[in-house]
C-alpha cells in the first residue's frame, strides 16, 4: 500500500507550464495536423496564406514562392509589410510579436483591425512555422525602410536590423523546416504548384510566380477570369453541356458569395468549396447551402416547365450533381473553422445566405437561358432514371449484417474472424493467383477474392451499369459498406483492403481501374487509409542455399554487385501465379515480412483531375500526360 501511495503522489511541482512556442515544438500535431509530408506542406500554406490575405484586402498583386537548394522555402509579396513598431503589450516589435507569440495578428475581425477578411484568423500560423523551423529569415519593406531579422527554432538569433531606405513594400519570409520535428524535409513541387494555381484562380488578377531552384521548374499563374477560369480548367478534359460556366456573385449581410458552375457529360461530380481562400475539404455550411438550393431550384424549374413527367419522383441531390463542376467561394469577416487546419466551415448563418443567393441567381439564369436549362435538366432526369434502374441492383449488394454470410459471393474465401479491425481482404488478379493466395493465407484473418479480367472503367459509366458488373457487385457485397451516398464505413467487414496484381502493364491497369472505383464510390476507404497495394517481388535469386527476393532492378543490381554472378540462378516473376503458396506467403502475405503500400489522399482536387485524365473519355489528355511525365519514371515494374 505504501508503494501505491508513492506512485499516486501528484503535486503542484508536477504541473508543467510551457513557455512561448515550446508548446508548439512539444505537440506539433495539434497545430499542423502531423509531422509527415502533409504537415510539412502545411507550413507552406500558413505562410503563403498571409500573402494571400494581403491580396484579398487589395494591397498586394504579386506573390513569389521559391524552393531553394538548401531545402528552405521562401514567400515574398508586395503587400504592406508586417509592422515593426513596438507593440504596447509585449514590449517587442510587432514583427517579433507576430513571429513568437501565439494568437498575435491583425486578423481577428475587430473594428479597426488590419484585415476586413482573412484566412489566417487564429493568429498562430507564422509563429507556428517559426517554432517548427530550424532557421527562419524575415525581411520587411514598410514605411520607406528595409528591415531584417533571423530566428532559430522560434527564438530570435539577431536583433531587428534597419537596412536603410527603400521604395519597396512587402514581406519576405524564408524558412527551413526542422529535421528534429519532421519525418521528411522534401517539399513536393507538384503539391506547391497545385495550391498556388488554386489560389490564383480564387484571386483573379493576382500574379503568383513559382520557382524550384532544385530542378529549375518555373510557373506563373494569373487568371483574370477567376473561378470561371477555375471551372474551365477542371473541365478541360470533359465535354461540357453549355459553353460558358454559369457565374454569379452577391454580397448579403457582409458575406460575399461567389459561385461558378458548369455541367458536363461526366457521371461524377466535382464540387469544391472555399472560405476566405481556404479549401474546406470537409465542406460546411456554405456547401450545404449550395447543395440544397441547387436541388430545389432545378426541381422547381423542371416541374414548372413539364420536364419531369407526371408521377416521376423529384430529382435527388445525387441526380442534380451528376456531371456538375462547381466552385463555391465565400468571404466572411469572422469565419468559424473546425480546428487550426480549417477543413470545415461552421458559421450557421452562411448556409441560408448561400442558399438564397444560389436559388435567386441560378433561377434567373435558367429562365433567361431556356436551351441551356433544358440540357441541364435532361442530364439530371437521365441520372434520376438510371438511379431508379440501379435501385434493384443496389439492393443485391446490401447485406443484413456483418454476421450474415448467406449472401456473400461464392468466389470469396472469407476469414473466420469477424472483427473488422483485424480482418483484411485481398483482391487478387486472376483465378490462378487467387487459388495460390487461398492456399497461402492465414485463414483466421485473411480473406481472398479473385477478380476475373479487368473490371468496368467506372469513369465512363453510370451507376446502373456499374452495379450490373459482376466483379464490382461481388466486391461491394463482400465489403458490406454500401456504395455512393449509402456508403457506411462502420459496416465495413475489413479495415484493410489489399490490391494484389501482377507486376506488369495489365496488373497496373487493373489496379488503376480498382482505385478509380474506390475513389469515385467508396472514397472514405482511401481517405481513412484502408486501401493498400501489395508489392510482390520481381525476382528470386538463389546462390547455394540462400534465397533472395528482390522488388526492383535496382535491388537486383545491388545484390549481384555484392554476391557476384557465379553460381546463381535468377527467376523473373511475370505473374503472381508463378509463385507457390509458401513463396507467396513469405513475400507478399505474411504481415511480418511483406511490403504493402498504404494509399493516402493528399488532395481531392488533384486526385480528381488525375483520375479524369487517366480514365476519362478523351484520349489526348492521356497522351499529353504520358509525354510530359515519361522522363520521371524510375521503376516501371513497381
Amino acid at each position: 500500500m505504501e508503494n501505491m501511495k508513492e506512485r499516486a503522489a501528484y503535486t503542484a511541482d508536477q504541473i508543467q507550464v510551457l513557455e512561448g512556442l515550446e508548446a508548439v515544438r512539444r505537440r506539433p500535431g495539434m497545430y499542423i495536423g502531423s509531422t509527415d509530408g502533409r504537415g510539412l506542406h502545411h507550413l507552406f500554406v500558413e505562410v503563403v496564406d498571409n500573402s494571400i490575405d494581403e491580396a484579398m484586402n487589395g494591397v498586394c498583386d504579386t506573390i513569389k514562392v521559391d524552393v531553394h537548394n538548401d531545402g528552405s522555402l521562401s514567400v515574398e509579396d508586395n503587400g504592406r509589410g508586417i509592422p515593426v513598431g513596438i507593440h504596447a503589450k509585449t514590449g517587442k516589435s510587432a514583427l517579433e510579436t507576430v513571429l513568437t507569440v501565439l494568437h498575435a495578428g491583425g486578423k481577428f475581425g475587430e473594428e479597426g483591425s488590419g484585415y476586413k477578411v482573412a484566412g489566417g484568423l487564429h493568429g498562430v500560423g507564422v509563429s507556428v512555422v517559426n517554432a517548427l523551423s530550424e532557421h527562419l529569415e524575415v525581411q520587411v519593406w514598410t514605411e520607406g525602410r528595409h528591415y531584417r531579422q533571423e530566428y532559430e527554432r522560434g527564438v530570435p538569433s539577431s536583433e531587428l536590423v534597419d537596412l536603410g531606405k527603400t521604395d519597396k513594400q512587402g514581406t519576405y519570409v524564408r524558412f527551413r523546416p526542422d529535421s528534429e520535428i519532421f519525418e521528411t524535409l522534401d517539399f513536393d513541387s507538384d503539391i506547391l504548384v497545385f495550391r498556388l494555381r488554386e489560389l490564383a484562380f480564387l484571386n483573379k488578377g493576382i500574379a503568383i510566380l513559382f520557382k524550384d531552384h532544385r530542378t529549375g521548374r518555373e510557373n506563373r499563374f494569373l487568371y483574370k477570369g477567376g473561378i470561371v477560369s477555375f471551372v474551365e480548367h477542371l473541365n478541360k478534359n470533359k465535354t461540357s453541356l453549355h459553353k460558358e460556366p454559369i457565374y454569379f456573385e452577391q454580397e448579403n449581410n457582409n458575406v460575399h458569395v461567389e459561385v461558378a458552375l458548369q455541367y458536363t457529360d461526366a457521371y461524377s461530380e466535382s464540387i469544391l468549396s472555399f472560405a476566405n481562400n481556404i479549401n474546406t475539404h470537409e465542406g460546411g455550411t456554405h456547401l450545404s447551402g449550395f447543395r440544397s438550393a441547387l436541388t430545389r431550384t432545378l426541381n422547381d424549374y423542371a416541374r414548372r416547365n413539364n420536364l419531369l413527367k407526371n408521377g416521376e419522383d423529384n430529382l435527388t441531390g445525387d441526380d442534380v450533381r451528376e456531371g456538375c463542376t462547381a466552385i463555391i467561394n465565400v468571404k466572411i469577416a469572422n469565419p468559424q473553422f473546425e480546428g487550426q487546419t480549417k477543413t470545415k466551415l461552421g458559421n450557421s448563418e452562411v448556409r441560408g445566405i448561400v442558399d438564397s443567393v444560389v436559388a435567386d441567381c441560378l433561377g434567373t439564369f435558367l429562365e433567361e437561358h431556356p436551351s441551356e436549362a433544358r440540357r441541364i435538366i435532361e442530364k439530371t432526369v437521365q441520372a434520376s432514371r438510371a438511379r431508379m434502374a440501379a435501385r434493384k441492383a443496389r439492393e443485391l449488394t446490401r447485406r443484413k449484417s456483418a454476421l450474415d454470410v448467406s449472401s456473400l459471393p461464392g468466389k470469396l474465401a472469407d476469414c473466420s474472424l469477424t472483427d473488422p479491425n483485424v480482418c483484411e481482404l485481398y483482391l487478387v488478379e486472376g483465378d490462378s493467383a487467387g487459388g495460390t493466395a487461398k492456399q497461402s493465407r492465414d485463414r483466421r484473418f485473411q480473406a481472398i477474392m479473385p477478380l476475373r479480367g479487368k473490371i468496368l472503367n467506372v469513369e465512363k459509366a453510370r451507376l446502373d451499369k456499374i452495379l450490373a458488373n459482376n466483379e464490382i457487385r461481388s466486391m461491394i457485397t463482400a465489403l458490406g459498406t454500401g456504395i455512393g451516398e449509402d456508403f457506411d464505413l462502420s459496416k465495413a467487414r475489413y479495415r484493410k483492403v489489399i490490391l494484389m496484381t501482377d507486376a506488369d502493364v495489365d496488373g497496373a491497369h487493373i489496379r488503376t481501374l480498382l482505385l478509380t472505383f474506390f475513389y469515385r464510390y467508396m472514397r472514405p476507404l482511401i481517405e481513412k487509409g484502408h486501401i493498400y497495394i501489395a508489392l510482390p517481388p520481381l525476382y528470386q535469386v538463389k546462390k547455394g542455399k540462400q534465397e533472395h527476393y528482390l522488388f526492383s532492378d535496382r535491388e537486383l543490381d545491388r545484390l549481384l554487385a555484392e554476391i557476384g554472378r557465379q553460381g546463381i540462378s535468377i527467376q523473373r516473376y511475370k505473374g503472381l501465379g508463378e509463385m507457390d503458396a509458401d513463396q507467396l506467403w513469405d513475400t507478399t502475405m505474411n504481415p511480418e515480412t511483406r511490403t504493402i503500400l498504404q494509399l493516402q489522399l493528399e488532395d481531392v482536387m488533384l486526385a480528381d483531375e488525375m483520375f479524369n485524365t487517366l480514365m476519362g473519355e478523351k484520349v489526348e489528355p492521356r497522351r499529353e500526360f504520358i509525354q510530359d511525365h515519361a522522363h520521371e519514371v524510375t521503376n516501371l515494374d513497381v
